[in-house]
């Protein structure tokens, strides 16, 4: 019954790999600030062994929501995140690998120098309540920042919509057999300044795990562009630590039953 168990949840992570290409949008909004798409990839087979998925269960919270309290009692959306088939997007391994794209000596490296930067600082307001480190390599990435458009959303009979930003998550079985994930950020080259920053703080907060909106416009999640962005404030704070109180099968280690 085990081994049938164990077939039956490989075949549908399978079922999934096949159907990678396809994205589905969860959420979008009318000023095009960014949607939430999922891809998944086939996981490595194991040549003489069935692996079954985790149980959900909850993570240790990390030291820094742990110790996070609101003092205003401002209340949380957690209602408004959405989980995967595979319980709530929650990070068990810190810190947490950051790559933004850097300079290319040949392309218009003082424009991206200044663009990293702008990113850099709006990731470090997130860095108060999850441990973040930036690196060199994209390859070992956990979230990778890319200065690129997001693709057209295209509806039927509507037109077709730009984006300033999109963020977009993945599932893989690491080498050490954990059921693990990885996020990209894209953001769109017109972007600047004060509307860059809070585009790469409400994309932040979806990779970090807020995958959802607000409906309060002083929210760093709120789902619409507005022209005076708000900080990450108390509500995204407290539905990113209740999020990270969820049970999910994201982090923890594949059991194995021989063939």
């Amino acid at each position: 019954m085990r081994i049938k168990s164990a077939l039956r949840q490989i075949f549908f992570i399978w079922g999934l790999a096949a159907i990678a290409a396809l994205l589905v949008v969860l959420h979008g909004n009318s000023a095009g600030s960014n949607s939430l798409v999922i891809a998944v990839e086939t996981p490595q087979s194991q040549s003489s062994e069935l692996a079954s998925l985790p149980s959900a269960k909850p993570h240790p919270l990390p030291a820094t929501l742990a110790q996070w309290h609101d003092q205003t009692n401002s209340g949380d959306y957690f209602q408004e995140v959405n989980p995967t088939r595979l319980g709530y997007l929650i990070w068990s391994q810190f810190p947490i690998k950051i790559y933004i794209q850097q300079p290319h000596p040949d392309n218009d490296a003082d424009i991206l120098k200044s663009w990293a930067n702008e990113v850099l600082q709006a990731i470090q307001e997130w860095s108060i309540y999850l441990p973040l480190q930036v690196i060199e390599q994209p390859e070992v990435a956990d979230i990778k920042i890319i200065r690129f458009s997001p693709p057209l959303r295209i509806a039927p009979n509507q037109v077709p919509r730009a984006r300033s930003a999109e963020t977009s998550y993945e599932f893989y079985i690491s080498s050490n057999n954990v059921l693990s994930h990885r996020c990209s950020i894209l953001l769109s080259p017109s972007q600047a300044g004060q509307y860059l920053q809070a585009a790469v703080r409400h994309e932040f907060g979806h990779a970090l795990g807020i995958w959802g909106h607000s409906l309060l416009q002083s929210d760093a999640l709120y789902f619409a562009q507005v022209r005076n962005p708000p900080p990450i404030s108390a509500r995204d704070v407290n539905t990113l630590k209740r999020i990270y109180e969820q049970p999910t099968q994201l982090g923890w280690t594949l059991s194995t039953i021989d063939d």
